[in-house]
């Protein structure tokens, strides 16, 4: 029997507030907790994942989109054992992606899906096209900001465009780089009160926060995850925490009805 897979999107509005380095920690977490994992790397050209990682693919997305590649052939296996679909870095055409490499993908994934618990998207920053069809193609929808001003403008904007163009109802929110849960919990509340203000019927669930932590640094220096090369750091902690609430979710969630699943086949974005 097909088991349709929990899409997870990772998305921000804003560049610089940790998304790429939460989706691989977290894919990690959810891999070593017994999950089967796919990352799928969606900043289509100016791909960094790999390089988080301290991989050199030798084949990406733009391989697959060329018709070079399958997306079977270019799976690399990232540490803790999830595996990662890499994108490409400098390629302009992948900047925002045609009508039928969007049906391309869609079938392409499709073939992914029979061994997948749970598949993570980490997005591009921003509001551009790319962003918003794969958020769109995801059965839930965290976004990440910080306590930085401009970080809580831009993950407004993107719920904004989402909520009023795309009818999306419901979003987890998840603060990062807080010196404390308070500080993240006045950011939320931030949050809430501009949506509840001037955007209908919304759903803001606080997700929870991730500690400002020099260890996070320092692995990314080292090419390597916090979870991995700090697993008794705090922040690490963190980061196990999440994947196992997010495990324990799993058939609770709440999926809105304007949700285009990869696996569904449907394309009318």
């Amino acid at each position: 029997m097909f088991k349709q897979p929990r899409v997870i999107a990772i998305a921000s509005g804003k560049g610089g507030v940790g998304k790429t380095n939460i989706s691989a920690n977290l894919a990690y977490a959810l891999a070593k907790k017994g999950q089967k994992v796919l990352l799928l790397d969606a900043d289509l050209n100016l791909a960094n994942v790999d390089i988080l990682l301290g991989l050199t693919p030798k084949y990406n997305l733009h391989h697959v989109f060329l018709g070079q590649k399958r997306l079977q052939d270019i799976l690399v296996d990232g540490p803790g054992g999830f595996q990662l679909l890499p994108a490409s870095s400098g390629v302009m055409e992948m900047a925002e992606l045609t009508e039928d490499q969007k049906l391309y993908f869609l079938s392409e994934i499709s073939e992914l899906g029979h061994d997948i618990d749970i598949m993570i998207i980490d997005t591009a920053a921003g509001i551009n096209k790319n962003v918003i069809y794969f958020t769109l193609a995801s059965q839930e929808k965290i976004i990440v900001l910080t306590p930085e001003p401009t970080s809580l403008t831009d993950a407004y904007a993107l719920i904004k465009v989402l909520s009023s163009r795309h009818d999306v109802r419901r979003f987890r929110i998840l603060v990062n780089n807080a010196h404390s849960e308070k500080e993240a919990l006045a950011v939320y509340r931030q949050l809430t009160l501009v949506a509840d203000r001037f955007l209908d019927s919304l759903s803001l669930d606080y997700l929870g926060y991730l500690p400002f932590d020099q260890k996070l640094s320092q692995a990314v220096r080292a090419q390597r995850l916090v979870v991995d090369l700090s697993p008794t750091a705090e922040i690490s902690g963190k980061f196990l925490q999440l994947a196992e609430q997010i495990i324990s979710e799993e058939g609770q969630q709440h999926n809105d009805g304007n949700i285009k699943f990869f696996w569904k086949g449907l394309f009318n974005l």
